[in-house]
């Protein structure tokens, strides 16, 4: 156990301003989605800063990919509990979404009559989606080194790879994670001993299951008092924590929910919608900041920069009360013998479900031609041996597709 002294160590003002810095620096820079928003943690906190092993990681990013809620924000809000405490937690979040959130929200309030002038949103987009190819490239092959090493492996990476790249869609991916954890407890042989990073984060079990408590007493609390109160907020709130909390992999397949919620009912037209949705492809950070537009121009109150805020948080909320309850059970879970051949079995499908998206999606998204494979290209040799960093990787690929007019 921690002693107090490290215990207010990693809760201080400095371990909250440097875990803070260094999300607020993701948050400006790490585009493509959830799971490239997974290679960029990988590349920054295992192979940069070493706050966490390979291992350690792959087990997180198990953790969250089977949890309801936003996958990558919340392997981001562990890190930042594990680095420095509840309070880094929120520093983690904070920086991690700020960005994205101030510009969605921005563009709720003021920018969204501007958007059929700007003619060059579509050249930037283009760009903004290379920079996610040599990313998502380079952590699919450091993941596969360190998570692949055996034949077993490898072909069950293969195989989720296949077949999330030609269906894709969560309940298959859920399906595939459950399998690997079938096929590893069953067939794969437990290694030696693995160099974990212990998760300290810091958190009784007690603290965990009542976080994980609170997280249900939300869920069934708040629509009762949205139909007894008289608070539009809380109307407001509930819709988006309910789309927070019933959601799994995040991202995109929160997007039917929120339609559900908000243009359904009336609050957002279809066109304001779809438009806030395109611009939410163009920026870094998580796709959950759509929240913070929608709940700015809903006509649902209170609208505006606080109608954005209480959206914002309430679909993260459930996430965050997840991923911080189940962290210190999983603590125990991830070194049982048993568990861990499961979670040998999950990381191989993990690192197949990241090829499948590079090949499915990111690739041909982002690739219309020779000059953009080209340029994926040397971004990657510029990632993987010249350590070029991420904000340099963005601006270079924006410039290039502007001077090629892509």
């Amino acid at each position: 156990m921690a002693s107090s002294d490290s215990s207010a160590a990693r809760g201080s003002l400095a371990a909250c301003s440097q875990v803070f810095l260094v999300f607020l620096s993701l948050g400006c820079t790490s585009f493509g989605g959830p799971l490239a928003h997974i290679a960029w943690f990988r590349r920054e906190f295992v192979e940069r800063r070493a706050w966490l092993d390979a291992h350690a990681f792959a087990d997180l990013v198990a953790l969250c990919q089977i949890l309801p809620g936003p996958a990558s924000s919340q392997v981001g809000l562990a890190i930042g509990l594990m680095r420095a405490g509840l309070p880094g937690a929120c520093a983690a979040w904070l920086g991690f979404t700020l960005p994205s959130a101030l510009l969605m929200l921005a563009l709720g309030i003021w920018i969204l009559p501007l958007l059929p002038q700007a003619s060059v949103l579509p050249v930037v987009l283009h760009g903004l989606k290379l920079a996610a190819v040599p990313v998502v490239m380079q952590a699919v092959w450091s993941m596969a080194r360190s998570l692949c090493p055996d034949l077993p492996r490898a072909g069950l990476a293969l195989l989720a790879a296949g077949l999330s790249a030609w269906w894709p869609g969560i309940w298959l991916q859920i399906a595939l994670c459950a399998a690997g954890a079938a096929i590893g407890r069953t067939l794969l042989r437990q290694p030696g001993a693995l160099p974990h990073t212990p998760f300290t984060a810091g958190l009784s079990p007690r603290t965990g299951r009542l976080l994980l408590l609170a997280c249900l007493l939300l869920l069934g609390a708040l629509p009762l008092a949205a139909r007894l109160g008289s608070s539009p907020a809380l109307v407001l709130v509930d819709a988006f924590y309910r789309a927070g909390a019933l959601v799994f992999g995040g991202g995109h397949v929160v997007l039917p929910v929120l339609q559900a919620e908000v243009v359904t009912r009336g609050w957002v037209t279809p066109a304001q919608f779809l438009a806030g949705y395109g611009a939410a492809q163009a920026l870094p950070g998580p796709l959950f900041t759509f929240a913070a537009y929608l709940g700015a121009i809903a006509s649902q109150p209170p609208g505006g920069w606080l109608g954005g805020a209480l959206a914002l948080v309430a679909i993260f909320l459930p996430g965050a009360l997840l991923v911080a309850g189940c962290l210190p059970l999983w603590e125990r879970v991830r070194y049982h013998q048993g568990a861990r051949r499961a979670l040998l079995g999950v990381n191989a499908v993990v690192v197949g479900l990241l090829l499948g998206v590079l090949a499915g999606f990111v690739l041909p998204g982002a690739i219309h031609g020779v000059a953009d494979a080209a340029l994926a290209l040397a971004g990657w040799a510029l990632l993987t041996r010249y350590r070029l960093p991420a904000w340099a990787l963005v601006l270079l690929t924006i410039s290039c597709s502007i001077a090629l007019g892509r």
